[in-house]
């Protein structure tokens, strides 16, 4: 059974990822994690116990931890999806990003690459370093076209910033010492297990209460939605027949204005549980000053993936958000011992 190295594997995408991959057998799993505040091994409750699964718990900022790791497990392949993935923590914080997507990904690749160094040669041709990142290195798109994988890098938040950075050392890594790397780059991720500071869980749980539901600006920014099984199915393909040394851009077809967002849990919460009082809850829809450098529009060409590796989403906008919408309404347990006190819901990114 091949062994497959997955960074930042209790958070929200990787938790997925792992429990999709394990679901599909075929691999042993190291899960190295950090855990941080977004960072949560009950996601992976189900599989502690397993043969083909163990945890690791380090940062891959600390290189002796991450040599030993790969010399312990013999990895064929590295999946990195550890980084600080809050475009307005990073607002109030910018540093921290640094550290983990810029530095700790430079020390990651360069223990990797020593690592495949020392493999024998069939197991190189074989190794793969598999890099997650996301369409906000991209910067801003205007009211039509979409990113490929030919669009010029402009970020626009120290978050993006930092994951752009990133993503430059993976393809220097390639080009310069010739590690087989892949990148992805992939459009707003939502589904279940995501930590409630991000848009949809975040609204899904202040709808639930019936609190205040802050929008930023006018609430017509616009994001093309990936649910997060269909991001996982397109990292295993990517992993499995991608090409070494290439990027592929990985979109839900599904763009949607963060209002429209918003007004459709609105709509599936009062469907499921209305308000006592008889509400509805669009009502708790409030408008507040935009985040600092608020990008207007992303949107995702994912012709190279679906062209090159036959992949496309499974789950539309509507389907996707119902199946989201119901899993937070089911696992409301999960959602409170995640909500342990470092995160109350409280608004981030106001660039004190």
């Amino acid at each position: 059974m091949k062994t497959l190295l997955v960074t930042g594997g209790a958070g929200f995408i990787g938790g997925n990822f792992v429990l999709d991959l394990l679901a599909a057998g075929g691999w042993r799993i190291v899960n190295l994690d950090a855990l941080t505040y977004a960072g949560n091994l009950d996601t992976l409750a189900s599989v502690s116990d397993r043969a083909d699964y163990a945890f690791e718990h380090g940062d891959i900022g600390d290189a002796a931890f991450v040599r030993s790791v790969l010399a312990t497990h013999q990895p064929t392949a590295i999946v990195n999806f550890a980084a600080e993935s809050h475009v307005d923590r990073s607002i109030d914080g910018p540093s921290a990003f640094a550290q983990t997507n810029v530095v700790g990904t430079l020390t990651l690749l360069e223990c990797a690459l020593a690592y495949w160094r020392g493999l024998s040669l069939d197991r190189q041709d074989a190794f793969r370093f598999l890099h997650v990142s996301t369409d906000e290195v991209y910067g801003s798109l205007g009211p039509v076209g979409r990113f490929n994988e030919a669009s010029p890098y402009q970020p626009n938040s120290p978050y993006s910033a930092s994951k752009a950075a990133s993503d430059h050392f993976v393809r220097a890594f390639h080009h310069t010492y010739g590690l087989p790397t892949l990148t992805t780059n992939c459009s707003n991720n939502y589904g279940p297990f995501q930590f409630p500071e991000k848009l949809i869980p975040l609204m899904i749980q202040k709808a639930l209460v019936g609190e205040p539901l802050p929008v930023y600006g006018d609430g017509r920014n616009v994001r093309d939605w990936l649910y997060v099984g269909d991001h996982c199915s397109a990292i295993r393909r990517v992993l499995e027949i991608g090409r070494v040394g290439e990027v592929y851009n990985v979109g839900g077809d599904a763009e949607r204005e963060n209002i429209h967002v918003v007004r459709t849990i609105c709509a599936l919460l009062d469907e499921r549980q209305p308000l006592a009082d008889g509400r509805k809850r669009e009502a708790l829809i409030s408008y507040v000053k935009d985040r600092p450098g608020h990008d207007r529009r992303y949107a995702i060409d994912a012709g190279k993936i679906k062209r090159d590796l036959g992949w496309r989403p499974s789950e539309s906008f509507e389907s996707g958000i119902e199946r989201t919408v119901d899993w937070y309404f089911a696992n409301q347990t999960w959602v409170g011992r995640v909500l342990d006190g470092s995160y109350r819901m409280e608004r981030l990114g106001g660039a004190k």
